[in-house]
């Protein structure tokens, strides 16, 4: 653990903390989800110098009924996406009825190819045990998401650059959607998701910011026509029929500002307009409870932690006849819930969700307020992005 110092050279003379450079903590394993325990002293062992490349300790164990991956993994996804894109059917896990099965986890088909499923666990490093009995009862077919992730001019945005990364190495095919699509309207014949990276509501929509343009003080006006960003009114009346209409609108941190606002939803960033002073969280790992008997959060631990940066949001469910529409995937810890780096006003967030899935027509908007693929760093919570992709 790493805790980011509070003191006279961190604080502003009012007492409002001063932002760091960058994070203010750079926890590489606590963004993956890996344990550490701390050796006192050195560690001393037999251990064999490793002069030739590693390779991948993945095995394959062809059952009567086909495979099972494990859907823990990370790179279990990879290796669904690889059968996919071969026409392989494959099932999920939802109520096992075996002890060594778990929600989430995949069933490959028994006749797929098994050229292919051992060039997917060798170049994944996922095994495929064996599945000796017939579990279709409490699964379902898998079925992958046609997906759509907004891009806009303005100077670009470093989130959806990071996930289009995170999205091109796990394998999940996509398409870059710009203003003109969306404004075009009708994007269900084209999308069953649409991804919303982190950006401010008025930066996506091309709304004037309060301090000036909606780029660094500069105005649409200075660029020309077909480079200026914002779908404007016609582009938010599109997303919300794509989600009336059976779409999956996913949001990251502060884009669930636009959702919220424009659609309605019966929820409150808690920390929205908080000043500094009472919430105070730059790039820190948070201690969260998961939910994992919900499908957006298979393969998930009971406990993680979430990434959580300035703007990020956190999410009180405001009290009206469609609560009942709203599911919390993700909330905070009751207390002690600084892992690492710098927390200030805890109580302004204990118990609050940090990520909720809203049921909206025939749809639905999933919030997650954190970064969940921040820099493609936090491989802790990739599987929350993952999960809403693959149906």
């Amino acid at each position: 653990r790493t805790f980011y110092p509070d003191n006279s050279y961190t604080r502003n003379r009012d007492g409002s903390p001063i932002r760091p450079y960058d994070m203010s903590t750079d926890n590489m394993a606590e963004f993956m989800g890996v344990r550490v325990d701390e050796a006192n002293e050195m560690v001393r062992t037999g251990l064999t110098r490793i002069q030739t490349s590693v390779q991948n300790a993945a095995s394959v164990a062809k059952g009567t009924y086909g495979y099972v991956i494990d859907g823990r993994l990370n790179d279990s996804f990879q290796a669904v996406n690889m059968l996919l894109d071969n026409k392989f059917k494959i099932r999920r896990i939802d109520r096992p009825s075996r002890d060594d099965l778990r929600p989430g986890d995949f069933i490959v088909e028994a006749g797929a190819n098994a050229n292919v499923v051992q060039d997917a666990a060798l170049r994944t490093g996922v095994s495929f045990t064996a599945l000796g009995t017939n579990e279709t009862s409490g699964s379902h077919e898998v079925v992958r998401s046609r997906i759509g992730m907004y891009q806009r001019y303005y100077g670009g945005n470093m989130d959806e650059g990071w996930t289009r990364l995170l999205l091109e190495r796990f394998g999940f095919p996509y398409k870059s959607i710009m203003d003109d699509e969306i404004r075009a309207g009708k994007l269900n014949d084209s999308y069953d998701a649409v991804i919303l990276p982190a950006d401010g509501a008025d930066r996506m929509t091309g709304d004037q910011s309060p301090g000036g343009g909606n780029n660094f003080g500069r105005r649409p006006e200075d660029y020309p026509p077909k480079y200026r960003s914002g779908f404007g009114k016609e582009g938010v009346e599109a997303l919300e029929a794509f989600v009336d209409g059976g779409g999956m609108l996913i949001t990251f941190a502060q884009a669930g500002a636009l959702p919220i606002e424009k659609f309605k939803l019966p929820l409150r960033n808690v920390v929205a307009n908080v000043s500094s002073r009472e919430f105070w969280s730059p790039g820190s790992t948070l201690r969260v409870d998961v939910d994992n008997t919900n499908p957006l959060a298979y393969g998930m631990p009971d406990e993680a932690l979430a990434t959580f940066l300035g703007g990020n949001q956190v999410y009180q469910i405001i009290p009206s006849p469609w609560n009942d529409q709203i599911e919390r995937v993700i909330t905070f810890k009751e207390r002690d819930i600084l892992q690492s780096g710098w927390l200030l006003g805890e109580d302004v967030i204990a118990k609050k969700a940090a990520m909720v899935s809203v049921r909206h027509g025939a749809g639905k908007v999933v919030l997650i307020g954190f970064r969940a693929q921040h820099r493609v760093q936090t491989h802790g919570t990739f599987k929350l992005v993952f999960n809403a992709l693959i149906k």
